[in-house]
């Protein structure tokens, strides 16, 4: 199929690779759609440092190879080099990330494949991008994902988040939370666009309850709380299963699902299997593992109500592919959780570290004889194709803009 149009390309350190298949799908998902409309290549660099293969004799999993070239659904994949030392020199990752990627991204751009340059994340994918951009003199956008609140907080990273946002041609956020982060940073808003992640309800959808019930082992007369991540703190699924006790002496059934395993903020698994033994709960609790998106339908389908007990998101898609098998939402009050979970009808939103309140929220939701009707169709009000055509736009937009200048394959002098 022929794109016209200008070649965008993806640069993120988050992105899945045959080593890391989970990492970074909402990237994937999101850019992917907009490459089935303009042309795309991914720049996706992961780090390196001499002695890492010693490493891993202690820790295994730690940093594991990625092939140099991929192809995703026909995309072309890169993953370049660069220098990371574990627990040092942390500061200089967004120079030594722009360093790694330059010889690629300028070969790219001398064989007409780099127009606009898309990171995701403001720091240290953002800030390398703002240094790539001014050398190989290209436009380039930032979307802002969630990390951007705490980097906003941090001495050190803040600056480096502020220029990185200056320098930026577009700054897209994935919630007005996180716009709201940036225009405190002093960006204009007229910058800014807030693009949400949408739901593909084609994969996303109810299943025949009981038979997804059946497929897991679940009881016809149980009561199933859910919750799909990365298995680390800022989930929070040690949150909700301290919370398991109380809430099964009210419903002797009741079941917690924990879909997801190690991600790239680390791995609590073994921690929370052990705080499941601790409190006597191995009846009560299932760890499904990670699962392909394709298959989620099916646990989502076989429960009542979705849960996630976050410290911090930017946009989390799993409550829309939640909704989107009709599933209602209990949540924390960070990030954008509130513009997703909008309305009562759709779920509750409590304060993060108040226990009781989350508690009597789950307590409420799993009671409540909810309108999977109006779940449906809020998930169906939020699919891909409006935030796509947004996308599409504004990259057609920027490359308009430059369209006029004299670009040159080589690299600028740094001002």
């Amino acid at each position: 199929m022929t794109r016209d149009g200008p070649h965008i390309v993806v640069f993120s350190t988050l992105f899945p690779n045959a080593a890391q298949p989970q990492a970074g799908l909402f990237i994937r998902e999101r850019m992917f759609r907009v490459g089935a409309e303009l042309p795309l290549t991914v720049v996706a660099p992961v780090p390196w440092f001499p002695f890492q293969s010693v490493l891993r004799l202690i820790r295994p999993h730690f940093r594991p190879d990625v092939p140099r070239v991929e192809t995703q659904q026909g995309v072309t994949v890169l993953h370049p080099r660069f220098l990371s030392v574990p627990g040092m020199f942390k500061r200089f990752d967004g120079v030594l990330l722009a360093l790694g990627a330059l010889a690629c991204l300028r070969r790219l751009r001398r064989e007409g494949r780099l127009d606009v340059l898309d990171a995701h994340f403001g720091y240290p994918d953002g800030y390398a991008a703002s240094l790539l951009a001014r050398w190989l003199r290209i436009p380039f956008t930032v979307t802002l994902r969630g990390t951007e609140a705490r980097h906003a907080r941090t001495p050190g990273l803040r600056d480096r988040l502020q220029a990185a946002l200056a320098r930026a041609d577009r700054v897209f956020s994935v919630s007005a939370s996180l716009a709201d982060i940036a225009a405190g940073l002093g960006i204009a808003r007229s910058k800014l666009q807030v693009v949400g992640n949408g739901v593909d309800t084609g994969k996303f959808h109810p299943v025949d309850r009981d038979q997804a019930r059946r497929s897991l082992g679940i009881p016809d007369t149980a009561t199933v709380l859910i919750s799909v991540g990365g298995l680390t703190e800022r989930k929070g699924f040690h949150r909700v299963i301290e919370l398991l006790p109380a809430l099964r002496s009210e419903l002797p059934g009741l079941l917690f699902l924990i879909v997801g395993g190690a991600s790239a903020e680390g791995d609590r698994g073994p921690q929370l299997k052990q705080q499941v033994r601790d409190l006597g709960l191995d009846d009560c609790v299932r760890f499904l593992g990670t699962l392909p998106p394709e298959a989620l339908k099916h646990p989502l389908s076989a429960a009542d109500v979705f849960v996630l007990a976050t410290r911090n998101e930017g946009w989390a898609n799993v409550f829309l592919e939640a909704m989107a098998c009709g599933l209602p939402v209990v949540t924390t009050d960070v990030g954008g959780n509130r513009e997703v979970v909008c309305r009562d009808e759709l779920g509750a939103v409590v304060p993060f570290g108040d226990a009781a309140a989350l508690q009597g929220a789950l307590r409420e939701a799993l009671g409540r004889n909810w309108d999977r009707d109006a779940i449906l169709a809020h998930a169906r009000d939020n699919a891909w194709d409006g935030r796509i055509a947004a996308l599409v736009d504004a990259f057609r937009g920027l490359h308009a803009v430059r369209a006029g200048q004299t670009v040159t394959g080589g690299v600028s002098q740094v001002g």
